[in-house]
């Protein structure tokens, strides 16, 4: 009995001895040295690693053209729905019809409005042609009465030189005759002469006074016609001139009115073209705001909106006004647009995996409503596509790659606060984008 105790207390003691040792590890070398070593080791070669600078701001998925966003279609006229040629998504070419209207407003009623308004048109420019035949005939009747006018201030002018001719010959013959009979005179007085010879030449000189004042009312007669004569085709002139002034006004208003029946039939033509809404581009309807038939559609009013087909697109980011200046065009974006799964790397983008790239053609210098700056961005052509599944309002994030630097630089740089150093985008490599 004593040798079986003696055997189960040193078996007893031998379990305790090998537990104490197991727990405390005695006589076990301790690797924790070389862990914290290793761990420090690789800490410092993470923190030596080349780190990306980034700016990441969200956006929305839009057009790079303005023509390829969606587009309303518009009524130009008021009018009514008699006919819908599409649905709602349906896909349409440009050219295409999409509803028709009717007429409503009293003033374009009439079927026969573009027939009556060449109608007057054409009056107008019949009458606009007698017009001109009045207008003609006045300038023809003008140098008609030019021509008699030359001739008969000639004829009298011609008159005038033989009237002022003989008046002036019956002048002098009066002075002869006047001296004579003075002559006469004393010779009586001296009683050289008969009182006969001298009643002759007193008879002599009384005929030639009344032939001198019958040359002279001759010669201020035909004066006076001359003058008359210029009067009268003078005063026949002016009522000529007047006459063709008048019809010449009739003619300018005539082409007033011609021009606007021209303006207003071009207007009624292009209006009844206006009834067929066309697909101003190819694309699918979407968002008709009139649903049946005879509705009304005021000037102006939305009827349908066209989602282009063919769409080049872009990203529109907001950034803050902190970060505008390191910003340039040319800068390369990575992009993680919503509902396309990605493994994101901020400092590392090489090793990202499912993000998209793009590139930087505009940067607006005003700012928008919410505060910031609007950036666009456009497909990087040398790196992988965009997703073809793209609709424009998906939402994306946008991580604006800046300078290469160490980990533990960004590290110091995000706990002191600081903004990311400046970054300007090389020329040669970014010269296809700022064009």
């Amino acid at each position: 009995m004593k040798e079986i105790q003696f055997v189960i207390e040193r078996d007893s003691n031998n379990v305790k001895l090998n537990s104490f040792q197991q727990v405390y590890r005695l006589g076990v070398k301790s690797r924790v040295r070389y862990w914290i070593a290793g761990s420090f080791i690789g800490l410092l070669i993470v923190l030596c690693l080349p780190w990306t600078q980034n700016i990441r701001a969200k956006g929305y998925v839009t057009t790079l053209r303005q023509e390829q966003r969606p587009q309303e279609l518009n009524s130009i006229i008021a009018g009514k729905i008699v006919k819908w040629y599409i649905k709602e998504g349906d896909f349409v070419k440009q050219g295409d019809t999409i509803a028709r209207l009717a007429e409503i407003k009293d003033a374009y009623l009439d079927p026969e409005l573009l027939n009556r308004t060449q109608e007057q048109l054409d009056a107008k420019k019949e009458g606009l042609g007698y017009y001109g035949n009045k207008v003609r005939a006045t300038e023809s009747q003008l140098n008609a009465m030019q021509l008699a006018l030359e001739y008969k201030l000639r004829q009298l002018s011609l008159k005038v030189v033989s009237d002022s001719m003989e008046a002036v010959s019956a002048r002098n013959d009066a002075q002869i005759a006047e001296l004579q009979l003075r002559r006469q005179r004393i010779m009586r007085d001296s009683g050289l002469s008969s009182l006969t010879q001298l009643e002759q030449k007193n008879q002599y000189w009384q005929s030639a006074m009344a032939k001198r004042a019958s040359a002279e009312m001759k010669y201020n007669n035909t004066r006076t016609e001359l003058l008359q004569v210029r009067q009268e085709y003078a005063e026949k002139t002016f009522k000529a001139r007047g006459e063709m002034a008048a019809a010449q006004s009739e003619i300018a208003t005539g082409r007033a009115e011609i021009a606007k029946l021209s303006n207003q039939y071009a207007n009624y033509a292009i209006r009844n073209g206006m009834y067929y809404l066309l697909a101003p581009q190819s694309g699918q309807i979407v968002q008709a705001t009139k649903s049946g038939l005879n509705e009304i559609v005021k000037e102006g009013e939305k009827i349908v909106e066209i989602i282009p087909q063919e769409v080049e697109y872009a990203v529109e980011i907001f950034v803050r006004p902190v970060d505008l200046p390191l910003l340039s065009k040319g800068q390369t974006v990575r992009f993680l647009f919503d509902g396309f799964p990605a493994i994101v790397f901020s400092g590392w983008p090489q090793a990202s995996y499912g993000i998209f790239s793009g590139r930087v053609v505009a940067i607006e210098s005003s700012v928008s409503s919410n505060g910031k700056f609007r950036i666009l961005v456009a497909e990087d052509k040398e790196y992988k596509p965009w997703p073809k599944t793209l609709k424009m309002g998906i939402g994306a994030e946008g991580i604006m790659l800046l300078k290469d630097v160490a980990v533990a630089y960004e590290l110091w740089r995000n706990i002191n606060g600081f903004p990311p150093d400046f970054y300007q985008a090389k020329e040669k490599k970014n010269e296809q984008y700022k064009k």
